[in-house]
């Protein structure tokens, strides 16, 4: 099924004039993939995740795909069950991403990470995870400086789930209070189904591994389906 939300978005950097160097097309797919039961000790179970990103310059000649993200992830998940109500999901993952480039444009880096999936009520849900970086790219021995170590994440759901918002805040390298942030509006198209109009707003570095060092203040419209399980990023 869908593991983060599959979207397709179009759009340009915030107080500028749009150009075709600061005005994109961004989107994802994501999927995921239950390997085993909860017949594992501890009623664990194991699971693949796939997740590609793109950043398309729609508005340059020819078209040209400006960065491929791909994010393949194998992990070990449980059920938080407690007095028979599902409480949300806890996960132990193995990451890898990469651009799938050579030479000097190459970037690649490796995650341990451990996630949250915590549902608070009908509406609100909320998610964490935090990752021990193992850099193995020669181009982006800082990657973590800029795309961080680790996020929090918030979603509220309007009854039927007319509506969404969310609001996901990675940490950035160092001590300083500094992050980057990606915020969502969505709006359901249709009663019978997950498709919904789509607006995201980001703020911060490290939104594509080409150019992890550039600051971005984008907003972005489209369209997305969601999971109908969490929403995650």
């Amino acid at each position: 099924g869908i593991y983060k939300d599959n979207f397709f978005i179009v759009g340009t950097a915030m107080f500028a004039k749009p150009t075709s160097d600061n005005s994109d097309a961004k989107f994802q797919v994501s999927i995921r993939q239950k390997l085993t039961n909860s017949t594992l000790p501890f009623k664990t179970y194991f699971f693949l995740t796939y997740t590609q990103k793109a950043f398309w310059d729609v508005f340059k000649e020819s078209f040209p795909f400006r960065d491929l993200n791909y994010n393949p992830t194998i992990g070990l998940g449980r059920a938080l069950v407690r007095h028979n109500r599902f409480l949300g999901t806890i996960t132990l993952q193995f990451e890898h991403e990469s651009n799938g480039k050579d030479g000097a444009d190459s970037r690649s880096w490796n995650k341990i990470s451990f996630g949250t999936n915590l549902t608070l009520n009908d509406r609100w849900t909320l998610h964490s995870k935090a990752w021990i970086p193992i850099v193995d790219g020669t181009n982006n021995k800082n990657i973590v400086k800029y795309a961080g170590w680790g996020q929090i994440g918030m979603d509220y759901s309007s009854p039927k789930r007319k509506y969404t918002f969310s609001c996901l805040v990675t940490k950035r390298g160092g001590v300083n209070l500094n992050a980057n942030i990606t915020a969502n509006f969505a709006v359901r198209l249709f009663s019978d189904d997950n498709q919904y109009l789509f607006l995201e707003y980001y703020n911060g570095y490290g939104e594509s591994m080409l150019e992890y060092k550039q600051y971005r203040q984008r907003l972005r419209l489209g369209i997305v389906i969601k999971p109908d399980f969490f929403s995650m990023y």
